[in-house]
């Protein structure tokens, strides 16, 4: 009886030691990589961007329409350049990436265009209102 028990202890040893070397290793945790997020511009209403031009913090407002358009009326400190203008260079007018600028058009059109231009560019802070027919405010003719 003591033969039978010592070998099955034996068997029963060397069947553990022998599945443990061949245990597969604790599969690691792969670590998600982050999806590259797109940079983008946010979309903000007329009141807001209102808001903003009245905060006191440094701002650009850029008008994207053209020069005749800007001259029949335009908002006050708004600086001009046209849409058409805005090619893969980074624009004179605009040399901080991260300055805080809020675009507007005619209608938001032209806005959404030239804000996307510019993300593609580098600017980071690129807020677009829409158009001047929907500014409930005052506008300036210079």
């Amino acid at each position: 009886m003591m033969k039978k028990l010592a070998a099955y202890l034996t068997l029963a040893f060397s069947l553990l030691t022998l599945s443990a070397c061949a245990a597969p290793a604790a599969a690691a945790v792969p670590t998600p990589t982050p999806t590259p997020r797109r940079a983008e511009y946010h979309k903000i209403s007329a009141a807001d961007a209102k808001a903003r031009m009245d905060s006191g913090d440094a701002v650009v407002v850029l008008d994207v329409r053209t020069k005749e358009e800007y001259d029949a009326g335009h908002i006050a400190g708004a600086v001009l350049l046209p849409n058409e203008t805005i090619a893969d260079t980074r624009p004179d007018l605009l040399p901080d990436l991260g300055a805080e600028i809020l675009i507007y058009c005619r209608s938001g059109n032209r806005s959404a265009q030239a804000a996307n231009k510019l993300v593609a560019m580098g600017y980071t802070n690129v807020y677009d209102f829409g158009g001047i027919i929907d500014w409930p405010y005052e506008v300036v003719t210079e």
